[in-house]
């Protein structure tokens, strides 16, 4: 097989495939095999009929169809690799030369990747990030884990304060309606956690158990479900039950309970140094923003609507595959936020033009410094996501390869190694 590319356009490549004709011709046969199982001819019995009466049958035309269609596919792929073209849509195909005894030959007219001009990349200059881990933040997650741990006690009398566990019945109205979704019995709700709408929760405080109180409140503007947005309610809210946290005392005997060390002078040794280095890894994740941002912003690149719209389907399947998993289809979260699919892509359109630029730069950074990723680094990679997956590294390898991911696995890898590289040649200000 031979394969020519030819850029008609910027981001236009036109291939041009010519496929033996020994290869044709097994393609041909193979064809009258598949299909001579489902034409009935007189005199034989289905699937018996020599290739030349079948031919005579149906017409040789339909047999060269059907060859086109088992052989291009193929074909195609194995010119993508020879001529080094990376499509982003799929191609437009033309069949130029389909006849007996010569090869087939077969254009296809694909957009391709855009060029990256790239501005300066080196050098760049990035604002230092804070990595200070305080005596507060030390104590605000002490105060985390006394609350994790917290013994939980049911008050006999006694009034609602917040950070108290309240099992409240409640029915909304809106003009002295019910609406849906507005009425619940038993519903637990910790006060302060400002998981209602505004101001339900603090009109709780002070409320005591079996009595019942109207609560007045206004859905924002922007709520998710229109016929409620910057709607006045009022919610009766009965108190059934109200439970208090017992906080143990930040000691010793704490610290042995919570935690495998003997003293709290450890246990908060050991919190300031997981602090530390979550502050040195959200400074490094910083830096990759600042630089990477830069590098984009000073790149040049024209970025064809074919491969806008590829990412953006690719960014709702990955997003419906999550809502899935969470027992929501994507319709019905559409419902939900009274949108619909047009509108969702438009809402997606900037941030996946971002990611493909920056990827794109990311790209042409490995080329421009020779970058390159080992099979070992793959085969690190590979042990990582069995560690996460807790699954062997043969299975979850053998599973990346029958789904055709071990590709991409390099790509993220090449990528992440160019982001390290812009970091790691940042100027810090």
């Amino acid at each position: 097989m031979k394969a020519t590319a030819e850029r008609i356009e910027k981001n236009t490549v036109v291939l041009e495939v010519e496929v033996e004709q020994s290869q044709f011709e097994q393609a041909v046969d193979r064809a009258y095999r598949k299909l001579v199982h489902k034409v009935s001819i007189p005199g034989f019995r289905k699937g018996k009929a020599p290739r030349v009466i079948f031919e005579r049958f149906v017409g040789k035309e339909v047999l060269l169809n059907e060859a086109v269609e088992l052989v291009v596919p193929d074909a195609y792929q194995q010119a993508v690799q020879d001529t080094g073209v990376e499509p982003v849509a799929p191609p437009e195909l033309e069949v130029v030369q389909l006849e007996d005894g010569k090869p087939f030959v077969f254009k296809a007219k694909v957009v391709v990747k855009p060029e990256v001009k790239l501005g300066q990349y080196k050098g760049l200059e990035v604002s230092t990030p804070d990595v200070t881990v305080t005596d507060e933040d030390i104590e605000n997650e002490l105060k985390k884990l006394q609350n994790r741990y917290a013994r939980l006690l049911t008050l006999e009398e006694g009034e609602v304060q917040n950070g108290d566990l309240v099992s409240i019945d409640f029915e909304g109205k809106i003009d002295g309606e019910p609406f849906a979704g507005g009425q619940a019995n038993d519903y637990t709700l910790e006060i302060g956690s400002r998981t209602f709408i505004e101001g339900f929760e603090e009109q709780i405080v002070g409320m005591t158990v079996g009595e019942t109180r109207d609560i007045k409140v206004r859905f924002p503007d922007d709520y998710g479900k229109e016929e409620l947005a910057g709607k006045d309610a009022v919610f009766t809210v009965t108190v059934k039950l109200i439970k208090r946290k017992e906080l143990s005392p930040l000691d010793d005997e704490f610290a042995k309970d919570v935690s495998e060390f003997d003293t709290l002078a450890e246990l908060r040794e050991d919190i300031a140094n997981k602090l530390k280095e979550a502050a040195r890894e959200k400074a490094d994740a910083q830096v990759k923003q600042q630089v990477l941002e830069k590098a984009v912003a000073q790149a040049e690149m024209d970025i064809p609507e074919e491969m806008i719209a590829a990412q953006t389907e690719e960014t709702m399947q990955n997003m419906e595959t999550r809502l899935l998993n969470q027992g929501l289809s994507l319709d019905n979260y559409l419902q939900y936020t009274n949108s619909n699919r047009d509108e969702l892509r438009a809402r997606m359109r900037e941030d996946v033009i971002t990611s493909i630029k920056q990827n794109l730069v990311l790209e042409a950074v490995a080329r421009a410094e020779g970058l390159e990723v080992s099979e070992a680094e793959v085969d690190a990679e590979i042990n990582k996501m069995s560690e996460r997956l807790r699954q062997d590294v043969a299975v979850v390898r053998k599973i990346l390869e029958a789904r055709g991911q071990m590709g991409a696995i390099k790509e993220n890898l090449l990528r992440e190694k160019a982001l390290q590289f812009l970091a790691d040649s940042a100027v810090y200000v």
